[in-house]
């Protein structure tokens, strides 16, 4: 799904924080799913979403998977790697395209008070909670963005994760012909599918 002022989903005024977006999230969720169990899949501050999510009623969510998640909300604070190399100009054509689709479709003046600010761009909770279903992290090695080490401590978290850092993958991952991370979201989902096996 689209969050408020990114793809098709509209800004909506009345949301001026982070909490305002979960919330919106959280709704659209119980409108489509009602009272039914669901697998949650959220990327970079979709991740930051998909964990509050989880928070707010961990028996409901079958499984998680974060790709590229935002950890650290302050971006003066993250842990890049110092020694990403220079990824290969297909990668960097991937960005571009990313960056224009994605800025093409989004309130930018909407999302940037929300983003400007630590205190809006974060939640006020902090979204850490025991979560014993099977989970899946995805990092790219060359992520200059988010990062792969920050979401290393999320492990504490989920004794049930899978935890990869993919080489040769940035922010936006995964990169065309990715094998790997679609042989991992393949597993994440036999997993969600049958937790006991």
């Amino acid at each position: 799904m689209d969050p408020p002022g990114t793809g098709k989903s509209p800004a909506d005024a009345s949301i001026t924080d982070q909490d305002g977006m979960l919330s919106s999230i959280a709704g659209l969720i119980t409108s489509i799913a009602g009272d039914e169990s669901f697998a949650l899949a959220g990327t970079s501050a979709g991740g930051l979403h998909a964990r509050g999510i989880v928070k707010r009623d961990p028996p409901r969510v079958l499984g998680l998977l974060l790709r590229a998640p935002g950890v650290v909300i302050d971006r003066s604070r993250r842990t890049l790697p110092a020694d990403a190399y220079l990824l290969p100009s297909t990668a960097r054509d991937r960005q571009h395209e990313y960056y224009e689709a994605a800025e093409a479709g989004a309130d930018l003046e909407f999302l940037g008070r929300i983003q400007r600010d630590v205190s809006t761009y974060g939640l006020r909770e902090d979204p850490s909670v025991h979560f014993d279903r099977p989970t899946l992290i995805v990092t790219g090695r060359q992520d200059t963005i988010a990062g792969y080490a920050d979401a290393w401590p999320l492990l504490d978290d989920y004794p049930r994760a899978t935890y990869a850092v993919l080489d040769q993958e940035d922010h936006f991952l995964p990169g065309p012909g990715s094998a790997l991370y679609r042989a991992l979201v393949e597993d994440w989902l036999d997993r969600v599918e049958h937790p006991d096996a």
